[in-house]
């Protein structure tokens, strides 16, 4: 059965998160009910795998998933008829392309990469209400930086991980934290790009809510260093929103979509 990837984009607001679930909408259950409807060989309660289970409220702009098809698609065709049968759920297939039966969406991924958006102003969000996280005082950006360039490279992030997270070690690597300020009116948008080969549950908002602090002054930068040196969950600082986080991009030893190579000239805590 010819195998094709899915690069995906969703708003994760009105789905209790990627994985399917009864009685409950999920963003794999939407893409799923389309394929069915699509294609004969893709049965109701057949699944896709993607390379990563967002969490309920969690957007996407670059997810990726794979699904074994009966018939031998267009790509092109395929995302195109999956968007026609997606409507009007808030996902939409990006790109879909044609793959060898060794890839796996999950298993063959070799990095992930997520993004956080952190408003600072008094005014309520309009536009991007549900999209971002809004806190009231302005932030020290530089301060995160310093206290984000503690987390960079290879730690235990037990004080980073939710207590029901079920990988077998809380042993990861951290290749990238980088804080990009945007001026919004009356106000800033603070970016927050990580990048890992994978990540603990509620790693990225652990971190990004423990940064906030920082750039708040109620944390010294060091403090974060500290707390992941405790390897204590009671150490972490708040655990921010779901709603401001996004799975923005997924890097594969071949990229199957066929894009140029991402260009990585700046550093691990880079603006």
């Amino acid at each position: 059965m010819p195998r094709f990837a899915l690069k995906i984009e969703y708003d994760g607001a009105p789905f209790a998160g990627w994985q399917a679930q009864a009685d409950q909408p999920t963003v794999q259950g939407a893409i799923e009910s389309a394929l069915a409807k699509l294609d004969a060989g893709f049965a109701a309660g057949d699944r896709i795998a993607a390379a990563g289970r967002t969490d309920a409220g969690v957007h996407a702009t670059g997810q990726v998933a794979h699904a074994d098809l009966l018939r031998d698609w267009d790509p092109f065709r395929l995302s195109e008829a999956l968007n026609w049968h997606l409507k009007p759920a808030p996902v939409v297939v990006l790109a879909a392309a044609r793959v060898d039966d060794e890839f796996h969406a999950r298993f063959s991924a070799r990095e992930r990469r997520y993004t956080f958006r952190l408003v600072s102003r008094r005014a309520p969000m309009t536009h991007d209400r549900g999209n971002v996280w809004q806190v009231l005082s302005p932030l020290d950006a530089e301060a995160m930086r310093q206290g984000a360039a503690h987390l960079i490279g290879h730690h235990d992030f037990t004080t980073f991980r939710s207590s029901i997270c079920q990988a077998k070690s809380p042993v990861k690597s951290i290749d990238r934290i980088a804080i990009e300020e945007i001026p919004v009116p009356h106000g800033m948008e603070y970016r927050f790009h990580l990048r890992a080969r994978s990540f603990l549950h509620n790693q990225v908002r652990s971190i990004v809510g423990t940064l906030e602090r920082v750039g708040a002054g109620s944390w010294h930068p060091d403090r974060v260093a500290e707390a992941l040196s405790a390897r204590d969950r009671a150490a972490c600082g708040p655990v921010c929103p779901p709603h401001g986080l996004y799975l923005s991009g997924v890097g594969y030893p071949r990229d199957p979509f066929g894009a140029a190579p991402e260009m990585r000239g700046d550093g691990p805590t880079g603006r």
